[in-house]
């Protein structure tokens, strides 16, 4: 079980102390209510560091469910990864206030924060300033279709760098690297090295990570925290959970 002196903390720490994360990206339109106590041991279980809940695209309100259920048993930091306004659940722990760097949509840029700031402000959630770049991952997604912007191309790596290092100087304190639910392939590490390398700020990279190799080289490229989401709820296979956890402890004992 994590020791958790708070999800911003936590999430904030890992680059400094050379500590590798694993969190687990649940959609609640996907998620069976009476799953989530046999979700939570297996999470338990395989180490895992956070747990992610939100989409780009949802069709009911399941997330308010959702949360509650997964506070009453969980004691790994639950962190909203918002797609709209709709998404804001004051029971989680802490919310992603994400800021879509790669893209110029200025709704999602800036607009929908100065709506949601006031929400936020009645909440006793821990905000973390995340800027969130969207990779070209082989397919268009539903994030990539949702935000109305283009990814940056995969094979751009100085693109992905610099608007990683602009993101940092506006004093944004997590970068968050997605190819979308369901992208056909990883983000390269070419690119996850460049950015890591110019930034002082923890890099999480999620989209496309389906085996426990795939993890590890991400990690290895200089990533904090791999995100899988869309990988476990095909196959409902909660093996690759522990797979990956186990490789997380791993790596974590040799760094």
């Amino acid at each position: 079980m994590p020791n958790i002196p708070g999800s911003t903390e936590s999430l904030l720490s890992h680059k400094k102390e050379k500590r590798k994360g694993f969190a687990v990206l649940l959609d609640p339109d996907k998620l069976n209510l009476k799953d989530i106590p046999l979700l939570v041991e297996a999470a338990l279980n395989a180490g895992v560091t956070y747990f992610f809940v939100g989409g780009s695209l949802m069709v009911n309100e399941e997330i308010n469910k959702v949360i509650p259920e997964l506070k009453k048993v969980c004691p790994i930091p639950v962190i909203l990864f918002p797609g709209s306004l709709s998404q804001i659940v004051p029971s989680a722990d802490a919310i992603f206030f994400l800021s879509l760097i790669s893209g110029r949509n200025p709704e999602l840029l800036i607009g929908n924060h100065v709506l949601a700031a006031p929400l936020l402000k009645k909440t006793n959630l821990e905000i973390i300033p995340t800027g969130y770049m969207l990779i070209e991952s082989g397919k268009m997604t539903t994030v990539n279709y949702i935000s109305n912007t283009l990814p940056i191309p995969s094979d751009k790596t100085d693109i992905a760098i610099c608007t990683a290092m602009a993101g940092e100087m506006l004093g944004l304190k997590v970068i968050y690297m997605d190819g979308g639910s369901g992208a056909y392939r990883t983000i390269p590490t070419q690119m996850i090295r460049g950015v890591t390398d110019n930034i002082n700020i923890p890099v999480i990279v999620g989209g496309g990570i389906r085996t426990a190799e795939e993890a590890v080289s991400i990690w290895e490229a200089g990533a904090e925290v791999i995100v899988i989401g869309n990988a476990l709820e095909s196959g409902k296979d909660m093996s690759l959970m522990k797979k990956v956890g186990d490789a997380m402890c791993q790596l974590n004992t040799k760094l």
